[in-house]
């Protein structure tokens, strides 16, 4: 069975979408139509822009959706999915490539979430560090040791076997990686993001993010969606829309999630969007399957 992915925040890169702008019709209207709906151009932040500009939370959010999905949406018949799955903020992409989001409905949220996210990175000072070659249970156990109330450290993302991203403020964040690297660690290594996400940290974002949720129009997507929050595939939009709400606070259980696909049929994955991260981690989850990628 085929499975398409999306990539999340960290796949940005200068000039993305330019090729599929000036190369496709189709490509090209949706850019524009984008241009509109945001309210500026992020066309040419993302043709133009610098590293710098594009690592602004208000624009990495919408450009990589948009590169992802008009990629998608550009295949035509040649997107043959039956199953779709997104990293974080990949599984907006997701929503809107297996016909569960309006593209117009899909960009507006993830512009939503961007901005929602940015305010609550702003109110609470907060990080996330990468844990390479430690077992997830280690590392649960020492974030629940580290965390109390008010300076707390969470696991985030469930990337791969190997490797995990922890999430919360500073000094949580700092003293949990003194700890793992002391519990053998190979690395602890803070990332440059500007907040806490997928943590408690996130919790204004996602209510500010639910209200904008609950007022959009989901559909049955046309293929199975593998979500974040509970690594099982959905179609009932109910579910899909009380999935995504809870994204934002609860880890990304990719790896998981991914085994899931493979345990009900997936054979052959295929990543849509810029970049190439989600395939390093399918070959680290299984090397029996097939990982591809189109951009």
């Amino acid at each position: 069975m085929k499975a398409f992915v999306f990539p999340g925040q960290g796949a940005q890169f200068t000039g993305m979408g330019k090729d599929l702008y000036d190369s496709n019709p189709i490509a090209k209207e949706l850019f524009d139509k984008a241009n509109d709906i945001l309210g500026f151009e992020i066309t040419k932040v993302m043709f133009e822009g610098t590293a710098d500009e594009l690592k602004q939370t208000k624009v990495t959010q919408p450009a990589v959706f948009l590169h992802s999905v008009i990629k998608a949406l550009t295949l035509g018949e040649e997107f043959d999915a039956e199953m779709v799955a997104g990293h974080s903020l990949g599984e907006f992409s997701a929503l809107v490539a297996a016909g569960a989001l309006s593209f117009e409905d899909g960009l507006r949220l993830v512009s939503a979430r961007a901005q929602a996210m940015q305010k609550a990175c702003e109110a609470a000072p907060s990080t996330m560090a990468a844990i390479i070659a430690l077992p997830d249970a280690t590392i649960e156990e020492i974030c629940a040791q580290v965390s109390k109330e008010g300076n707390i450290v969470v696991p985030a993302n469930y990337n791969c076997p190997g490797q995990l991203v922890i999430s919360g403020n500073i000094d949580a964040i700092n003293e949990a990686c003194e700890q793992l690297k002391a519990a053998g660690a190979k690395r602890a290594l803070p990332l440059p993001v500007g907040g806490a996400f997928h943590s408690p940290l996130m919790q204004p974002a996602k209510d500010e993010l639910q209200a904008a949720i609950e007022a959009t129009e989901f559909h049955t997507p046309k293929c199975p969606i593998y979500q974040n929050v509970d690594a099982k595939p959905h179609t009932d939009p109910a579910e899909i829309k009380q999935n995504l709400i809870a994204q934002l606070t609860a880890p990304v259980k990719w790896t998981y999630e991914v085994q899931q696909m493979i345990a009900d049929g997936a054979t052959d994955f295929t990543e849509c969007g810029p970049g190439k991260a989600l395939q390093g981690m399918l070959v680290k989850i299984n090397r029996e399957v097939t990982v591809s990628g189109i951009q």
